[in-house]
């Protein structure tokens, strides 16, 4: 970690080095987020993370690494799920204003958090789903809709390509981050992807600026539509990720 530079330096340097333009208007957005998010981190157990600017790294440049890599069509619908404290869903939000976001997030005082900052930084087009991904994907009028499915959330990745494959439109895509282990994971996905429509395309690595760690960003593409047995009813994806 560069410990001299200050958060706005390395916020601004990089988002430089990942080829991503922030005007200070969007900097300013960023920077007040992860202010929001310590202010109710002690109530809420947002993230584990306190350091200023070990949060600009690991939860702001982490997040919108993704648009070093691809760049979603305008005003594209994308649905976060587990989204947590809001990540990557609220970065990518504020980086790129036009798109429809859905944070899913289970935890009833983690979606009253990102419905404040809905309101606080008045972001139009966005919404909380407060609800466990099995029940969302099972309402008809969630299921193949979305373009783009995000996913930080630490979970195997047969059970996030189970929650998120059936929101997704036929030609919709799936970014799933991963820390380590991405492509052992991808051997055990097979059968899922096979069930539920979806065709890996690639698994890349991400040099994410300042962390001293690899990340991965696993992408995949829905290529027919989900069985509407998928998701199962809550908990048994976790329980018994299909093999």
């Amino acid at each position: 970690m560069t410990t001299e530079k200050s958060p706005r330096e390395l916020l601004l340097e990089g988002s430089d080095e990942l080829g991503i333009a922030l005007d200070p208007g969007k900097a300013e957005a960023l920077l007040a987020y992860l202010g929001e998010i310590a202010a109710w981190n002690e109530r809420f157990n947002l993230t584990s993370i306190t350091d200023t600017r070990e949060m600009v790294v690991k939860h702001l440049l982490d997040s919108i690494a993704l648009l070093s890599r691809f760049e979603p069509a305008l005003g594209s619908s994308l649905v976060d799920i587990g989204a947590g404290a809001g990540l990557p869903g609220i970065p990518l939000k504020l980086v790129r204003p036009d798109l429809k976001l859905t944070l899913l997030e289970s935890s009833a005082k983690k979606s009253s958090f990102l419905a404040h900052v809905i309101d606080l930084f008045g972001l139009e087009d966005a919404m909380v789903a407060n609800e466990r991904a099995e029940d969302f994907g099972k309402r008809m009028e969630n299921r193949d809709i979305f373009s783009y499915a995000v996913s930080r959330a630490v979970a195997d990745l047969a059970v996030l390509v189970e929650y998120a494959l059936p929101l997704l439109r036929v030609g919709g895509r799936f970014f799933c981050y991963k820390a380590k282990g991405a492509r052992d994971e991808v051997e055990g996905v097979k059968q899922a992807l096979n069930l539920l429509g979806g065709r890996i395309d690639e698994v890349a690595e991400v040099v994410v600026p300042f962390l001293n760690a690899k990340r991965y960003l696993v992408a995949m593409t829905k290529v027919a539509p989900s069985g509407e047995t998928y998701p199962r009813r809550a908990g048994v994806p976790a329980k018994r990720p299909i093999r």
